[in-house]
């Protein structure tokens, strides 16, 4: 996960953590647990823009990863949020990747539309609605 400081995401920022969450919003681990403490996640809230934090489901009530396809349908509405409302900048960690077990490469994919305020993460890089490419780490 791509370690961001909790001073980014203060009241006002505009800036927005944008993690992977469940549908049932116990943000209890990982990126899902910093939203909580730190970026206004509301525990019980599974989806959507919460204080200056955005839940993407990527787990499903009893915490089983969900289908890729359902995913990518929260993918795509997220995407088209983050379109109208250019005001903030949406800071993604690689959703999908940690807790719920998918790679990069399924996931990736899913954001090559993503508008300029989104900030993807470094080892995503995709550009031009080419393929993904993973970055080389070593």
């Amino acid at each position: 996960m791509t370690f961001f400081s909790e001073k980014l995401f203060i009241s006002g920022s505009g800036n927005i953590f944008t993690f992977g969450s469940n549908l049932s919003g116990r943000h209890g681990a990982g990126a899902a647990k910093f939203a909580l403490e730190f970026c206004g996640a509301e525990y019980g809230n599974g989806y959507g823009l919460q204080g200056n934090s955005f839940a993407l489901p990527t787990k499903d009530e009893a915490i089983r990863p969900l289908p890729l396809n359902i995913i990518e349908a929260y993918v795509q509405d997220f995407l088209n949020f983050a379109s109208q409302n250019t005001q903030f900048a949406f800071y993604v960690t690689a959703i999908g990747t940690g807790l719920a077990m998918y790679t990069d490469i399924q996931i990736a994919p899913m954001f090559v539309n993503a508008p300029p305020n989104c900030v993807l993460p470094a080892r995503w890089k995709i550009n031009n609605n080419l393929p993904l490419f993973l970055v080389d780490k070593t």
